[in-house]
Parts: C-alpha cells; sequence; structure tokens
C-alpha cells in the first residue's frame, strides 16, 4: 500500500478535475451531477440495510466484491478515506495513510457549523478481500464517505452502508453493469 503525498497529491487533483469537474471528492454529492452514469447497488435482498449474522455480511461482501472485481480487477486503486472534522486543520494524530486535501463541504457564517473533509489517499493492487474489513466497518456505518477508484479516476466505487454507488465511463456502461446486477438494484423508480 502506497502513501500519496507531494507530486500525488497535485496529481490527484488533477486526474479529479478532468474527469469529475462538476463535484468535489465526496461521495454522496456526486450522484446528481454524475446521474447519467450513476447506479446504486443494494448490498442485501429487498434493499435491507444492515446485516445481522455472518451470512448476511457474506452476501454484503460478495456484492462488494463482485463489483469492484468488475471494475477494477488486474489493476491498482486509489481508496480514499474522509476525515470530518469542524476545524479547517486536520487533527491530529492523522490517519495512517497519505493526506490528499481537505474541503469545506458545509459553509456557515457561524465557525460552529462549518464541516470540513479532509481526504487521505492509498494506492494499492486491487484483491478480492483485499478492503473486506474496510467494507465490513462501512456496512455497519462505522466509516462513510470512502471511494475507491482506478488510478486515472475514470470509475468510482462509493460504497455505504446499505450499498454502493457505482460511476463509470459513460451511460453505456453503466447499463450493462446495472443489467448484469438487476436482482441488486432498488425498486425505487428513481434508482434510491
Amino acid at each position: 500500500m502506497q502513501q500519496v503525498s507531494g507530486d500525488g497529491q497535485a496529481d490527484l487533483t488533477e486526474l479529479w478535475h478532468q474527469h469529475w469537474p462538476h463535484c468535489p471528492p465526496v461521495g454522496y454529492k456526486l450522484r446528481d451531477p454524475y446521474k447519467d452514469v450513476w447506479v446504486r447497488f443494494h448490498s442485501l435482498p429487498e434493499s435491507k440495510r444492515y446485516a445481522q449474522d455472518e451470512s448476511e455480511y457474506a452476501v454484503v461482501l460478495e456484492r462488494y466484491n463482485t463489483v469492484l472485481d468488475e471494475l477494477f480487477a488486474g489493476t491498482e486503486v486509489y481508496v480514499i478515506t474522509p476525515l470530518w472534522t469542524a476545524e479547517a486543520d486536520i487533527p491530529s494524530p492523522q490517519p495512517a495513510t497519505g493526506y490528499w486535501q481537505s474541503l469545506l463541504v458545509q459553509d456557515d457564517p457561524d465557525p460552529e457549523f462549518r464541516t470540513y473533509c479532509h481526504l487521505f489517499a492509498t494506492r494499492q493492487p486491487w484483491q478480492r478481500g483485499c478492503i473486506d474489513e474496510l467494507l465490513r466497518d462501512i456496512a455497519d456505518d462505522k466509516v462513510g464517505g470512502v471511494l475507491i477508484t482506478d488510478t486515472q479516476m475514470q470509475r468510482i466505487h462509493h460504497p455505504y452502508d446499505g450499498g454502493a454507488d457505482v460511476f463509470l465511463t459513460t451511460s453505456k456502461e453503466r447499463d450493462r453493469m446495472r443489467d448484469r446486477h438487476a436482482e441488486w438494484l432498488s425498486r425505487h423508480p428513481l434508482g434510491f
């Protein structure tokens, strides 16, 4: 696992702006400007949000890893994790991953109500199961806002407690992936 630092930070920022210029690297903000390449998969049958036993955790991890394999098998990925604070300064001690950037996500005249997102990135080879511990924490809502992307930042997997938002390069690619996993889709008319 490589930490991103120095020129790598600038490279990540440039790649992000090339592919996702209408949104900061914050998972929940991507859906609206990129709905033409977005699909949401639910982690459990019948859109159940949380696993209650090991057999359900196995389903959650299988679904996450199946999509991640389709996106990233045989490549390297960036795993981008956020740290949310009310402070502009990066808290100490910092997470073990490489610092990328900080964003003011919620601006407010009252500093007490401002929210900052400090992003940390690591680069690693994608291997099925390599981030299962993180994915399980996400499924349990212990961690949120993680983005997993290829090293060119063309495809994004944004897991959350209950599923994953996936952003692809074209609507055709999105449709093919959506159709392969139609049983994992929401019944909501807008795909939520």
